[in-house]
């Protein structure tokens, strides 16, 4: 906050050290942190409080990926154990939830959606009483349905903001698209990140 920034996301989604805690297939812990479904989700908004102490609770969202598989991380009940965290989350009035939706596999990640993954914009909509936004494989023609069908209220798009620079404005102008190139994320030099052409430089 002290270096400008409006607010902080914590990263509970993905594998990540959180969601480790959270979910049974990871956490085999025996003391307050682990065993019931209180205990997981226990560290979670234990950082949730401490981050909202330090900086208010209405610059703080937290990101989620319900029913993902990145990495083999499974949940013998993830319903009810993204529920109850949804929930508890909804409670502490956070400025927002951020939702991916499950396109992870235990081989990795995928550039579209399962065909039967649960949608979990749709599923936890109405357990959180505040700003969600979703994420995952969107088109802008998805995206627009999705705030249309009010399953969120804004889409986050990260690989095809990588791709196009200008993303806002093709968007608006209903331009083509630039295809990312998955090999180049995640490390290297500025080929992948720097070098796309934006609609005026492509043409």
């Amino acid at each position: 906050m002290e270096a400008g920034f409006d607010g902080v996301e914590l990263q509970g989604a993905n594998s990540h050290l959180i969601e480790e805690f959270l979910e049974d297939g990871t956490n085999t812990r025996s003391d307050s942190y682990g065993g019931t479904e209180e205990n997981r989700i226990r560290f979670l908004l234990d950082i949730v409080d401490a981050v909202s102490t330090a900086i208010g609770v209405d610059r703080l969202g937290v990101r989620l990926s319900p029913f993902g598989q990145y990495g083999g991380i499974h949940d013998s009940n993830p319903g009810q154990l993204f529920s109850s965290v949804i929930k508890a989350l909804s409670k502490r009035r956070i400025a927002y939830l951020h939702l991916i939706e499950a396109r992870g596999s235990e081989m990795g990640l995928t550039d579209a959606l399962h065909e039967d993954a649960i949608n979990n914009a749709v599923l936890f909509r109405p357990l959180f009483d505040g700003p969600l936004l979703s994420a995952a494989a969107y088109t802008p023609e998805s995206a627009a349905l999705a705030i249309e069908q009010e399953h969120a209220d804004a889409i986050a798009f990260g690989r095809l903001f990588i791709a196009n620079p200008d993303l806002v404005e093709r968007i608006r102008g209903n331009h083509p698209l630039n295809p990312f190139d998955r090999s180049t994320f995640y490390g290297g030099a500025e080929h992948g990140y720097t070098d796309y052409k934006s609609f005026g430089e492509a043409a």
